[in-house]
């Protein structure tokens, strides 16, 4: 959440520049890829996975790179430290997506959590100078989140729950 949250420092100054959304992505993606490759060889672990695992690496990737565009078109919208403050609604969603979908326990413990993520988003309506936030910008950041949190609960129940975190980081990314 920490680096996640970082997103901005190194983001902005790049888009600020004229760098598209896409093109600050793809490098930082692309710098990614051999870091994670040069520490997943430093610590002897296998690049391998089977065919079918690939397909799901594939779709997270695109479920990843669809949260990182969106978020970083947000910018664009609002002000960054809010739009990425309002991406952490993803673990509201997670917690939506597991009631509706995977029949998790709703309990009141729950009820209060999303009832106080809610009212904490709420309280970001207002941007600086009493301005309401953008829609566009709002409706990006929500796109983000959700995307994420699709990307979480699929990887907690698709084929790849038993990869090493790294191996699937190294092919999310690559895809």
């Amino acid at each position: 959440a920490i680096t996640y949250g970082m997103n901005p420092l190194f983001a902005l100054p790049l888009l600020n520049a004229g760098m598209s959304a896409s093109g600050v992505l793809f490098y930082r993606y692309l710098l990614a890829i051999p870091i994670i490759g040069i520490i997943m060889l430093l610590k002897k672990m296998s690049f391998k996975t089977d065919k079918r695992k690939l397909i799901t690496l594939a779709l997270l990737g695109v479920l990843m790179g669809i949260s990182s565009l969106t978020l970083f078109k947000s910018y664009g919208y609002m002000n960054a430290g809010i739009a990425s403050t309002m991406l952490f609604v993803y673990p509201l969603m997670v917690a939506v997506i597991m009631i509706i979908f995977f029949k998790e326990r709703f309990s009141w413990v729950t009820f209060v959590a999303l009832a106080l993520s809610l009212l904490g988003i709420s309280f970001l309506y207002k941007g600086e100078g009493g301005e309401t936030l953008s829609l566009v910008g709002t409706l990006l950041v929500m796109g983000s989140a959700l995307s994420y949190a699709i990307y979480i609960v699929a990887v907690r129940h698709t084929d790849v729950k038993n990869l090493p975190p790294l191996t699937m980081t190294f092919y999310v990314l690559l895809f």
